[in-house]
């Protein structure tokens, strides 16, 4: 009786050390590739906002995104509410600005969001990207956009042109839609139909998608063939970003031209 007391008790130790050991391997990858990661994701946003500004080559090296990206992109920080600029939020924190993590849930740094969007607060201050020609001027600016799909939230970068009506690309660059249908969102095909379409008719927010759109119609994309709630979504998405609660404030105010 003792011998099988032992045997099974030393069986446990052996399989809780063996477990203990996994455990430390694993958090310590974890921890070692961290920062890697965390660089692959700002190599990532970089990669999406330079092709949204219509400066991204295929091929290009990390570090040539990188000068490419100090060159031509300048980051500033909107208050959506007055369209104005504002300093960086984080700018002491050290670290980098994310309007859709904590931003987006203290309600001390928050708004309540009101419509058929995909959630339920927004960061109460955006960040925009100013695109820069060689000589310095202003040719497009790309603000960060959000909403539901069919599955889940959508993300992307909206390119306008400087005089804040113009598309010049709608980048989606992370969602949960289905290939080949949804997912069409990323399809080269269709995001070239965003080029040149208007956002704003006499004021009003009018860009949106439907069905036989047509290439003739300013305001509207053809909507994605058997993904109704994907085009929906895109719909909903960019009229509430262009929109009073969204960067309409700001974009009517057109300050990167002061």
């Amino acid at each position: 009786m003792s011998a099988k007391k032992e045997t099974l008790g030393g069986t446990v130790g052996v399989v809780l050390a063996v477990c203990l050991a996994c455990s430390i391997v694993v958090s310590s990858a974890a921890v070692g590739l961290r920062s890697l990661q965390q660089s692959n994701a700002a190599v990532d946003k970089k990669t999406n906002i330079l092709t949204a500004a219509g400066l991204h080559e295929a091929g290009m090296t990390k570090d040539a995104i990188a000068e490419l990206y100090a060159a031509r992109v300048e980051e500033k920080f909107v208050d959506l509410e007055t369209g104005e600029y504002v300093a960086n939020p984080v700018a002491d924190s050290g670290k980098a600005f994310d309007m859709y993590g904590k931003m987006s849930k203290d309600p001390e740094t928050s708004v309540t969001v009101e419509g058929n969007v995909g959630f339920s607060r927004r960061s109460a201050i955006a960040n925009v990207f100013h695109i820069k020609d060689e000589d310095g001027a202003i040719s497009r600016i790309i603000l960060p956009v959000h909403g539901a799909g069919l599955w889940d939230l959508m993300y992307g970068f909206l390119a306008v042109n400087s005089d804040g009506n113009t598309i010049e690309e709608l980048v989606y660059y992370a969602h949960k839609e289905t290939p080949g249908l949804g997912g069409e969102i990323q399809n080269p095909a269709w995001m070239a139909k965003w080029n040149g379409k208007q956002i704003f008719d006499n004021g009003e927010v009018a860009i949106t998608v439907k069905k036989q759109a047509g290439t003739d119609n300013p305001y509207a994309v053809d909507a994605l063939s058997g993904a109704t709630l994907t085009s929906n979504g895109v719909a909903n998405t960019l009229q509430y970003w262009a929109g009073e609660n969204g960067f309409g404030p700001y974009l009517e105010k057109q300050s990167w031209k002061s």
